[in-house]
């Protein structure tokens, strides 16, 4: 994901919109809107501890029967704690954290706590299976400098895309204690982007194996045609005549990639993966690949009863041969709606949000290549049995990632951010967190990271979870 438009520098004022934009392309309407959400936030998981600094909670996949759509019927999913998405873990950094997770599937499992820096046996990599039946104990510790969005789903070996299309995924919080977004008393709203697929009969829908649409599947990635916010199809979210929310979003599709826009609105993006930018960027439009996540500054319109559009643009990732015929369509993901409330006042944010050091790229271990292609990583297959790469810790890698085919990969490294150094040649703007990037096709880009603290085996792969789960994975080991 890269962001687009000029870097905040100084202090950023909000003020009123004055017409429209010159991305817009429609007229927001002015018909009287409801005053209230009916976009609902998750549930937060229950802290049993009374110890500070630690958080204990409970977590169980199993199958449930929930009402996904609209006046559709109940249908069989796979739920933690009975939710789609599942409730949000909440924690602060350097806090400690125990998840007595509970497997209750016909099916082994894991729970992958995507974007954290924490031991490989916490990790939920298809390393450490979890059975039918059985409990796992994961237990870490939030380190220092890792506020952000992140967010929690199942890596078993070859039944991740499965699994999470099933409903098994959910937000991860973790705050700061000199957050300066929260400081000003920000409006703040989790939406986790999902879609999905359903048969005549309103159940979750698979392709046969032997199937067209499963080999399409296999290339594209699975992607549905319902799209949902916090698993509600068309939610409303309502401001203010110029108000602000920070949005934390979290894109947990298993292979869709959303391009977000808000005609008539206003977008600063203050942060990714890994938490707040030193400065925030203006957008017009923001693209989220699969498992990414972003925190946005939102403002909505300022006439009472107005009506906006969070919108999914189109966005080319695809195979020629396999694209879909309405990937250019625009899809509405939920509606923003101006109350009837007094008007809000005008925010000012902070010239800086946070430091974000600069990895040092002048004492470096090891110089790769990582070269994707079409459901290998370097020519190979995962094998769980093979270590692909060896590196030692206290020591940083310089990765070039090749994609060397004509759709789009996004690649995710487990267990220790990293930041991106260039695209194509062309030098990243700024520094910032991310655990995850889209290498477009026929790209590449130079990432660096340091493996710090926790030794092991370490999975590093393509997110598109078809493609994960058919082997475009590999294995790194840190000792």
């Amino acid at each position: 994901m890269r962001a687009r438009g000029v870097v905040v520098t100084a202090i950023v004022l909000l003020l009123p919109l004055t017409g429209p934009r010159a991305s817009v392309a429609i007229k927001p309407s002015v018909t009287r809107a409801a005053t209230s959400d009916t976009l609902r936030q998750p549930t937060t998981l229950r802290n049993r501890s009374t110890v500070p600094h630690v958080v204990d909670v409970d977590l169980t996949a199993a199958p449930a029967q929930l009402r996904l759509r609209p006046g559709g019927p109940l249908v069989r999913v796979y739920a933690y704690n009975g939710t789609v998405p599942g409730p949000t873990l909440d924690v602060r950094e350097g806090d400690s954290v125990v998840v007595h997770f509970h497997n209750e599937l016909p099916e082994v499992t894991t729970v992958h706590w995507h974007g954290l820096h924490l031991p490989a046996n916490a990790d939920g990599s298809p390393l450490f299976p979890v059975a039918p039946g059985s409990t796992y104990v994961y237990t870490f510790r939030i380190p220092p400098g890792y506020a952000g969005t992140y967010w929690y789903h199942p890596h078993p070996d070859a039944r991740s895309s499965y699994q999470v299309s099933m409903g098994l995924f959910g937000a991860m919080i973790v705050r700061a204690p000199d957050d300066p977004i929260a400081a000003l008393g920000v409006p703040e709203k989790l939406l986790i982007l999902s879609d999905n697929r359903f048969d005549a009969n309103g159940a979750i829908s698979f392709p046969d194996s032997e199937s067209i649409q499963a080999e399409v599947d296999l290339e594209n990635g699975r992607e549905g045609n319902v799209l949902m916010v916090n698993g509600q199809v068309m939610p409303t979210i309502s401001m203010p005549p110029g108000g602000v929310q920070r949005w934390r979003i979290v894109n947990a599709s298993a292979a869709r990639v959303y391009r977000l826009s808000l005609p008539g609105g206003q977008m600063i993006h203050v942060g990714s993966d890994g938490g707040l930018f030193a400065h925030g960027v203006t957008v017009p439009d923001i693209m989220i690949a699969n498992s990414e996540r972003v925190e946005l500054l939102v403002r909505g319109g300022l006439t009472p009863g107005q009506r906006l559009q969070f919108q999914d643009l189109p966005y080319d990732r695809y195979m020629p041969q396999t694209r879909p015929a309405d990937w250019d369509s625009t899809r509405a993901l939920l509606s923003v709606v101006v109350s009837h409330a007094p008007a809000a006042q005008p925010l000012r944010i902070p010239p800086v949000l946070r430091y974000v050091p600069p990895l040092d790229t002048m004492h470096v271990a090891e110089r790769r290549v990582i070269v994707m292609s079409q459901g290998l990583i370097n020519g190979r297959k995962m094998d769980m049995n093979r270590v692909d790469l060896r590196g030692h810790l206290g020591t940083t890698e310089i990765w070039e990632l090749q994609n060397v085919v004509g759709m789009d990969h996004p690649f995710h490294l487990h267990g220790f951010r990293f930041q991106v150094l260039d695209r194509d040649g062309v030098p990243e703007p700024f520094p910032s967190w991310k655990d995850l990037v889209n290498v477009p096709k026929h790209s590449s880009m130079r990432i660096v990271v340091r493996f710090d603290d926790y030794p092991g085996k370490w999975m590093y792969h393509c997110h598109i979870l078809d493609h994960e789960d058919e082997g475009m994975m590999g294995v790194l080991e840190l000792n």
